[in-house]
């Protein structure tokens, strides 16, 4: 899978330190400008569905599975990878000082309206809920939580330059085709 970017947080000065890896999938569904996201109140923030790959879970099965439980899309098809998107981030938890977030973006369809998303105790304390939104709005709306927030996540660069790369990529290269 083709390497989109790798980032290292400002704290991160030491790789050689206790690191673990987190490898994640993340679902890229679009319909012309319009995009399923994730919107957490916590945050104010909008973040591509997605999670954490379970042990013995292949990336394809991590990936149809956080989908449904977070959007509660069915029917999901026509899978294809998109990139790798690496990362280094302080851990705030004991015996580790950095995490190796390995998110795998793939673009997939699916059918159907979408039914009651299964969110974790976290997920539903976080405010989350899942909405089509136009790529454009989202990007604006997680450009100024990175200017005016106190309380933003850290992953929220990630999912605005994954969005923005999603625009130059798919949404331009979709309408210069029509």
């Amino acid at each position: 899978m083709r390497l989109l970017k790798l980032a290292t947080h400002p704290q991160v000065t030491d790789l050689n330190g206790s690191t673990f890896t987190r490898k994640a999938t993340r679902a890229i569904v679009v319909n012309n400008n319009n995009i399923l996201l994730l919107y957490t109140q916590r945050y104010d923030d909008f973040s591509l569905p997605g999670g954490g790959i379970d042990e013995n879970e292949s990336h394809l099965d991590g990936l149809i599975r956080e989908l449904k439980e977070e959007t509660g899309a069915q029917a999901i098809s026509n899978v294809k990878e998109f990139g790798l998107y690496r990362e280094y981030r302080p851990w705030y938890k004991p015996d580790f000082d950095v995490v190796h977030m390995e998110s795998y973006c793939f673009t997939c369809d699916i059918d159907g309206d979408l039914l009651e998303p299964q969110f974790e105790a976290h997920e539903i304390q976080n405010g989350m809920k899942p909405q089509w939104v136009n790529i454009h709005d989202a990007i604006k709306h997680n450009e100024n939580t990175i200017t005016h927030s106190e309380k933003k996540g850290m992953s929220i660069e990630r999912e605005t330059f994954l969005l923005k790369l999603i625009v130059e990529e798919l949404i331009k290269n979709r309408a210069s085709l029509l």
